[in-house]
């Protein structure tokens, strides 16, 4: 299949020297607000049958290993049930990195047994006030395709069209001086990414490391929206679709909403150059490279991963706000 694609792409031409191809039209609008999966199941309740849907969990029943494949670190994970730790109903999941200089990564993790070309994964979530992480800390949400192997992730290999691809949906904060938990954005594995270690996509238009930016990125159409830092203490819906592109084309496109709002739009992707590449993975979690300063807590709630916009929750659930 490998050299099919290969024969394919060839075939179309779309690509040259620098990864470029062919200009694409304008992508189609993207929904926001109420107008997804979860309009239709006030409280999410029976959210979970819908056709589109692939996972929810809302952490009531407990049994973490009921949905999800796989579990980092259970000394640091919890089921939270402290008023203000719960986004609704009786229990949260909540995250904890130790004050260390080792690097820890808690995660729950979800394998597809039918890989997707594209994947939307809403959650509730809010970062412990006083949380305090500088540098590298992956401390969102993530979908990616191929980028375990043999059940181990490989970080610092550099996507290349044919291996994998990775987004996560996270806050960087490279210096003490930015506000924590840092600035919302995309961190990328791509066939085009300017590190081994992957790209910082922001609302923006700005690329980390630096080089190329906005509209050089994402082409022509792309929308520059501000950049933004969440509020420590507070719940969030945040919201983000990984969509792969058709071999030969830079229709690949990255979007995230915070509380319904779409804040980033990433067109003009090259994520894969075989069509067989697809996304078999998506987790939530709470990464870091070294802790120093504090333990830091992270709470989710409310997870839902699905083919189609999910949007926030219709009405409110029952329990702790």
């Amino acid at each position: 299949m490998r050299g099919c694609g290969m024969a394919l792409l060839l075939a179309v031409g779309a690509w040259d020297g620098r990864g470029q191809g062919a200009p694409e039209p304008p992508p189609a609008p993207l929904p926001e607000g109420d107008r997804g999966i979860a309009a239709k199941y006030p409280g999410d309740a029976g959210i979970g049958r819908d056709p589109a849907v692939l996972l929810h969990d809302d952490f009531e029943s407990g049994n973490l290993r009921g949905k999800w494949d796989n579990v980092f670190h259970d000394s640091c994970i919890r089921m939270a049930e402290e008023a203000g730790n719960v986004h609704g109903g009786r229990r949260s999941l909540e995250f904890t990195v130790p004050q260390q200089e080792a690097e820890l990564s808690n995660c729950a993790a979800k394998q597809l047994k039918v890989e997707r070309d594209v994947l939307f994964l809403r959650y509730y979530s809010r970062f412990e006030t006083g949380f305090d992480q500088v540098g590298s800390s992956h401390n969102g949400a993530e979908i990616s395709a191929h980028y375990a192997e043999g059940g181990r992730a490989t970080p610092g290999i550099p996507a290349n069209g044919r291996n994998k691809f990775l987004a996560t949906f996270e806050n960087w904060r490279g210096e003490a001086a930015t506000p924590s938990p840092g600035h919302l954005n995309i961190y990328c594995y791509h066939p085009e990414q300017r590190s081994g270690y992957g790209d910082h996509f922001f609302p923006s238009g700005k690329v980390l490391p630096q080089g190329r930016q906005g509209r050089d990125v994402f082409g022509p159409h792309f929308v520059r929206r501000p950049d933004a830092v969440p509020e420590l203490g507070r719940w969030y819906c945040y919201e983000f679709m990984v969509k792969a592109n058709a071999v030969g084309r830079r229709d690949g496109r990255i979007a995230c909403w915070v509380d319904g709002k779409l804040i980033a739009d990433f067109p003009n992707l090259r994520l894969r150059d075989v069509e067989t590449l697809k996304i078999d993975h998506f987790g939530i979690g709470l990464h870091i490279k070294s802790n120093r300063a504090r333990p830091n807590k992270k709470w989710y709630d409310d997870v839902v991963a699905a083919t189609s916009y999910i949007g926030p929750m219709a009405g409110a659930r029952r329990g702790n706000r």
